[in-house]
């Protein structure tokens, strides 16, 4: 019997439903390590008139003295806080479906409300939609992590992401939250660029003096490292000639020594800076292949803090489904994904971004 759009939507419905329990929107396959972190971290927020001001502190203000006896001193009115204003952004992927590509499938519509949807029918519909939203999701998943690790100059539209927020030129005059970085060393993120790796241990040192600068002004020490597939295999290579190694034994293994000269799984690399690991991020050789870089994705190191960089989906409007009604003059179904969405910093100078030559 034919279907009607209602019933169309129904099954659509339906398809949402179900592929939300079992893959649930808001998560992100382990090749885009930087998008789960950001996912993983994530604080819903409002941006009133547009905007989601971050409070800086950039002094203390302090009016410390020192005195004798009967010494007059001073008082000062403290002015310690600035407002740093970031907009949102909105990202839209879709699908549709003619009624002609339905007809094709075993699926007729028809505008008769006394229609009834058989079962078979039903799943005719599910099994339809189950590839549109399938690749919908994996679809926008790939191109959101793409944009949230660019500078944002690709769009006016597009949100500023990881290449801006912590930058490789961070004493360049450009606008980050209202404010110019060239003018204020307090809104400038730690930057060691052409690390040259020639002599061994020189990595690891000039990690060391990066991390520092990071824990140093941040407060806090970084707690996620992303790399790059060259920085990865130099970290290892200097790791080998600086560090003196042991072989373990695995408390479960019986029969004598296992070795595996490659540790890790996935994007994880089974190597540790301070204690933290350091993840291989895929993405920044795709990045380096579309943006050409000057400074290459692939040979490049941050130091991340998950405690002055965040996610702030728009409360209500993160990751939405969207089925826009049909055009009186199209016999098309629309069917769409939203999201609305933020990504703020407050203390750039807690994180760091390295690169090697």
């Amino acid at each position: 019997m034919p279907v009607t759009p209602a019933q169309l939507q129904n099954g659509a419905n339906y398809q949402i439903e179900t592929y939300s329990k079992e893959k649930p929107m808001d998560q992100f396959t382990i090749a885009h390590p930087f998008a789960q972190w950001l996912i993983d971290n994530k604080q819903e927020s409002v941006f009133s008139n547009g905007i989601y001001n971050e409070e800086v502190r950039f002094t203390n203000d302090s009016n410390y003295q020192n005195y004798d006896g009967s010494d007059q001193v001073t008082f000062n009115k403290k002015d310690t806080v600035r407002k740093v204003p970031f907009q949102h952004y909105n990202a839209h992927d879709g699908f549709s479906l003619d009624e002609t590509e339905c007809a094709n499938n075993g699926i007729v519509l028809t505008d008769d409300r006394d229609a009834v949807l058989s079962e078979a029918e039903e799943w005719q519909i599910v099994n339809k939609l189950q590839e549109g939203y399938d690749t919908l999701q994996e679809g926008f998943q790939e191109n959101w992590n793409i944009e949230v690790h660019r500078d944002g100059t690709q769009s006016t539209k597009a949100v500023p992401g990881l290449d801006l927020l912590v930058s490789t030129t961070p004493t360049a005059s450009q606008i980050i939250g209202g404010f110019d970085q060239s003018l204020f060393t307090w809104w400038q993120n730690v930057a060691n660029i052409n690390i040259n790796t020639s002599t061994a241990g020189t990595l690891c040192q000039q990690m060391e003096v990066s991390w520092r600068l990071c824990t140093r002004y941040g407060g806090s020490a970084p707690d996620f490292i992303l790399v790059g597939s060259a920085f990865l295999d130099a970290y290892r290579k200097d790791g080998e000639a600086t560090v003196s190694r042991y072989i373990q034994i695995a408390p479960d293994r019986n029969k004598g020594v296992h070795i595996d000269a490659s540790i890790g799984e996935g994007v994880r690399t089974g190597l540790y800076f301070k204690g933290v690991e350091l993840i291989w991020d895929p993405t920044f050789e795709t990045l380096q292949t579309l943006t050409g870089a000057s400074v290459d994705w692939t040979k490049r190191c941050y130091f991340l803090n998950s405690k002055h960089m965040r996610l702030r989906p728009f409360k209500g409007r993160w990751m939405i489904n969207r089925k826009p009604p049909r055009m009186y003059d199209r016999y098309v179904f629309y069917f769409g994904l939203t999201s609305d969405y933020g990504i703020t910093v407050k203390k750039r100078n807690s994180m760091a971004v390295l690169s090697i030559l």
